[in-house]
């Protein structure tokens, strides 16, 4: 079971065509499954549903996509794709690892 909080996480891709590729988490369906994206090949207006099984989760959080999906909003791939290079320069400069066991 997910917990609520995680909208927004970065997570990576443990299985699938896309393995170790990192995303952002847009949308909770169940317990089981969460929408992600990446604004790249992965855009929002085409995401990814995935089992949370197959996915890596971080404590990191792109915050700016937060924001606009509390909002009720849909953020921009450009701004998806931003968060997500922010979050790993920051992670590399900063040397955390940030990943969850799950």
């Amino acid at each position: 079971m997910i917990a609520e909080n995680v909208l927004g996480n970065l997570v990576y891709s443990k299985s699938g065509r896309d393995q170790g590729r990192p995303f952002v988490v847009i949308r909770i369906v169940n317990e089981h499954y969460v929408i992600i994206s990446d604004g790249d090949t992965r855009k929002i207006e085409n995401p990814k549903m995935k089992n949370v099984k197959h996915l890596q989760f971080t404590k990191r959080k792109a915050n700016e996509v937060i924001d606009y999906l509390n909002r009720g909003e849909v953020p921009e791939n450009h701004m998806i794709k931003k968060s997500i290079r922010q979050i790993l320069e920051k992670g590399e400069t900063d040397g955390e690892g940030g990943l969850v066991n799950g």
